[in-house]
């Protein structure tokens, strides 16, 4: 999508850069410094947030005064399969809400190093079951993510259909990691670019969430699925991302597979930009275009 990229995003990209890094930091210093990065984008005041057990995976249910019983956004943090909540994604999942008028139900799945794949996919296939038990339809539920929450929702599309399960409306992915051996160009050619992810701390985290088994397993990576049979998936990513090819190859073989795929990918826009809808214009307007993906496909 080309677009002249804003003051916003350039001080946003300075500001990142700047930021304090330890060499080699610790799991704990990384949950830490995601935590504090979120306060600085706390959720609207009006936004509602319910804690709530699905099935036995904790979760919360993300409101908006007006939001209606459906459509439902399942949601999953980004942070790598090992740092992030709930709580740090809360502004982005309340916009996403408004943007679609729809309520979440935003996941906090099991993290790495302490649990490793595949406890994550097992926590989104039981937060997606119980949402079908709890009386929503399959029709109504959109299953999103960022980062590392952008693979792990289409490693549950993948294990909801192969178990045979009536799969969601659609998907949505900002930045997905579908990729954990890093094979990707952009890997290379774009870390020069990129203020929020680093091959090497994007290999350790991959290492941590694997955790001595097979990067290219498909339910961990899914670009090594066969991914015949998914929903429409609408998957968003910029071009100053070292992740980029893990979303222009996945477009790619999805639609070989008769998948119906949008693919946008943004010029200058940086690692999850719709995080930073607080402060940057681009991340508001991608949150327009990904809430009018949720309404046309649960309409």
């Amino acid at each position: 999508m080309k677009t002249a990229a804003s003051p916003e995003l350039h001080d946003l990209v300075a500001k990142l850069r700047s930021r304090p890094q330890p060499d080699d930091p610790t799991i704990d210093q990384l949950r830490a410094g995601f935590e504090a990065l979120s306060r600085q984008f706390p959720p609207p005041p009006e936004g509602r947030f319910e804690q709530v057990s699905a099935a036995g995976v904790p979760a919360e249910w993300v409101r908006l005064p007006d939001s209606p019983e459906a459509p439902v956004i399942l949601y999953f943090h980004g942070g790598g399969y090992c740092i992030g909540t709930a709580v740090t994604h809360r502004d982005l999942v309340a916009r996403l809400c408004r943007a679609s008028g729809a309520r979440a139900l935003s996941v906090d799945y099991r993290l790495a190093p302490e649990h490793v794949f595949p406890a994550a996919v097992e926590d989104g296939v039981a937060s997606y079951r119980w949402l079908r038990k709890q009386g929503i339809a399959a029709q109504s539920i959109v299953v999103a993510g960022d980062s590392a929450g952008g693979g792990l929702t289409l490693a549950t599309l993948l294990a909801l259909r192969d178990a045979g399960d009536a799969l969601p409306a659609a998907a949505v992915c900002m930045s997905p990691v579908t990729d954990l051996a890093k094979e990707g160009e952009s890997m290379r050619t774009k870390a020069s670019l990129d203020p929020m992810v680093q091959p090497a701390s994007s290999a350790a985290y991959a290492r941590r969430y694997i955790g001595g088994g097979d990067y290219k397993a498909p339910l961990a990576s899914p670009l090594y699925a066969d991914l015949e049979g998914l929903p429409p998936l609408l998957l968003l990513v910029g071009t100053s991302e070292v992740l980029l090819d893990d979303s222009t190859r996945f477009a790619e073989k999805a639609r070989a597979a008769g998948v119906a795929v949008e693919l946008e990918v943004w010029d200058e826009m940086i690692h999850i930009w719709p995080y930073f809808a607080a402060i940057l214009p681009e991340a508001r307007q991608a949150i327009d275009r990904m809430g009018a993906f949720i309404r046309r496909e649960t309409a």
